[in-house]
Parts: structure tokens; sequence; C-alpha cells
């Protein structure tokens, strides 16, 4: 069993910058490919970034190309998405998520399926 806690939603103005944490603890020494996901009230939920085990590949949804960085820490265990330039329409509760894959693997994971363990998530307000 992974545990994923994500941190650092909040309420902020359009144009402004969050950055948001998720820590795995538990079986954190398997390998993991990461991925962030969001859904917004009345949508579904729907991949934002996504992050290959050995970080050679990442994935970024068009909406958030060039505004979003994702990036981990396996030392820490944990990942952060670094997001700038907010934009009302990111407002979203947005979760972290493990899949499970191979060690130095270089592929990431675009479907919610195909990961195993998320975290609770955090609320992001982007106010115009």
């Amino acid at each position: 069993q992974v545990q994923l806690v994500e941190s650092g939603g909040g309420l902020v103005q359009a144009g402004g910058s969050l950055s948001l944490s998720c820590a795995a603890s538990g079986r954190t020494f398997s390998p993991y490919a990461m991925g962030w996901f969001r859904q917004a009230p009345g949508k579904e939920r729907e991949l934002v970034a996504a992050f290959s085990w050995s970080g050679a590949n990442t994935y970024y949804a068009d909406s958030v190309k060039g505004r979003f960085t994702f990036s981990r820490d396996n030392d820490k265990n944990t990942v952060y998405l670094q997001m700038n330039s907010l934009k009302p329409e990111d407002t979203a509760v947005y979760y972290c998520a493990a899949a499970v894959t191979s060690t130095g693997a270089n592929y990431y994971y675009t479907e919610a399926v195909e990961y195993r363990y998320w975290g609770q998530g955090t609320q992001v307000t982007v106010s115009s």
C-alpha cells in the first residue's frame, strides 16, 4: 500500500502561482510512475501531467503546457506540481496518483484506471 498526501492548494488571483506537493509513504521502494489529475465541478477528472519513473518522459495537457511543471524527488518520495500563470479555468480539486511500473521505466500513464493509488485531493481556486 502507498499513501499519498497532497498539500499546497489554496486561493490565488489569476496570473498567480501555486506549488503543489504530494508526499508518498508506505511501499515507496517500489517503482511508480506519477500523475497529477484535476476535477472541476460538473466535469470529468482529467490528466494534467504525468511523469515516468525514470524521469525521462513527461506529459502535459495542452491546457497547462508551458505554465505547469512536474518534478519529483525520489529520495524524499515527493512529487511537485509548480503552477504558474494560473487562470480561473484551472480551478479544480487536484489529485496526485501513482501507477505501479518497473524500475527504470521510461513511460508514463495517461488513463486514470492505470493509477492504483490516489491522494485525497487539494483544492485550487483561481479568482478572476
